[in-house]
């Protein structure tokens, strides 16, 4: 049996020109429509808009491997959780609206900002509580930064993970790699946080996801 496990995935950047481009009153593309309607759109896709190739394989990869021990708790929230700037962590389905963007886009990813940190601590928290004591909780972002890690590492300690792979990677090969995994089946391997090498050498070039996807064997039914 699998160890239960959960992921939290680092935001995307609001600020860049995908999130103007979502935001104007003249976008007619589905992430900008919705997001000007009452419902708003789920932040996983618009953060997978916003970011592009690293969220959409960060999202990707953790609906494909995340194993939550209590699926239908709320605060669990299936095994992902999406840190925001401001609003602590949210599930990916959680719907928001342009008020919501010009919010993330203005806010500090930092953790000596209060408006950012408490939140994250007050969401991560609630989490920890749910979880018990056998849930590895895997953190899909960069660990070079202190903005995600001394806060989640003050909560979650030892069992906080992140993919070793990560090391020396930039944003989009992490993405690509993240989707090849996914669509294979075959998930990286953790290792906590806590006393990690933060840096290294750049691994080899992933090739093209075009020549990889002649190649990739299908994922499992």
């Amino acid at each position: 049996m699998s160890v239960p496990r959960v992921f939290l995935l680092s935001p995307a950047n609001c600020r860049g020109t995908r999130g103007k481009q979502a935001i104007s009153p003249r976008a007619t593309f589905a992430v900008a429509e919705q997001l000007r309607s009452p419902e708003g759109v789920a932040i996983g896709d618009l953060f997978a808009f916003v970011s592009g190739l690293y969220f959409r394989g960060k999202l990707t990869y953790a609906r494909r491997f995340a194993a939550p021990p209590e699926p239908a708790n709320p605060i669990v929230a299936g095994g992902i959780q999406v840190i925001t700037p401001n609003a602590g962590l949210r599930p990916p389905e959680t719907r928001v609206t342009r008020e919501a963007l010009r919010k993330f886009s203005g806010a500090d990813v930092h953790p000596d900002n209060a408006a950012y940190r408490r939140p994250l601590e007050q969401s991560a928290r609630a989490l920890a509580g749910e979880l018990g004591g056998a849930c590895d909780v895997v953190l899909l972002g960069s660990i070079a930064s202190p903005k995600y890690v001394d806060v989640l590492l003050a909560i979650f300690g030892d069992r906080l993970l992140f993919p070793i792979e990560f090391v020396g990677r930039g944003d989009m090969s992490r993405g690509g790699l993240l989707l090849r995994r996914a669509a294979d089946g075959a998930e990286l391997d953790y290792v906590p946080v806590a006393g990690a090498v933060r840096h290294g050498a750049r691994p080899p070039k992933l090739p093209p996801l075009r020549e990889w996807k002649k190649h990739a064997p299908r994922p499992p039914s």
